[in-house]
């Protein structure tokens, strides 16, 4: 563990990222107001552009290609984002898809 300058400094990190996590847990906590916001967190629950391809697929909703989604549809919408996405749910979802791309399959 990392040493600090002082037991402040360390209530500081801490106090910090209880702040990060109230935020993403409320973020989290936010009912999709679109399909492209319901793709996101289907992404954030499973974790697998496949598993949220073939949920797209089974709602009907077509890519931006007008064809069935694909996983690469689901990936370049998480790098890309679109407008109608909350920042905060977009910047939650890359972060979980570079950790995958980095560590592989979590366990």
């Amino acid at each position: 563990m990392k040493s600090y300058n002082s037991i402040e400094e360390r209530i500081d990190i801490l106090q910090s990222r209880i702040e990060a996590y109230q935020d993403e847990i409320e973020t989290l906590e936010t009912e999709p107001k679109n399909n492209n916001e319901r793709i996101i967190f289907k992404f954030i629950e499973t974790g697998s552009t496949g598993k949220t391809k073939d949920f797209v697929r089974e709602l009907g909703i077509k890519s931006p290609r007008d064809s069935l989604y694909s996983s690469g549809d689901v990936s370049k919408l998480i790098k890309d984002g679109a407008s109608d996405i909350s920042p905060a749910l977009l910047e939650i979802a890359r972060a979980l898809a570079s950790a995958r791309n980095k560590n592989g399959p979590a366990c």
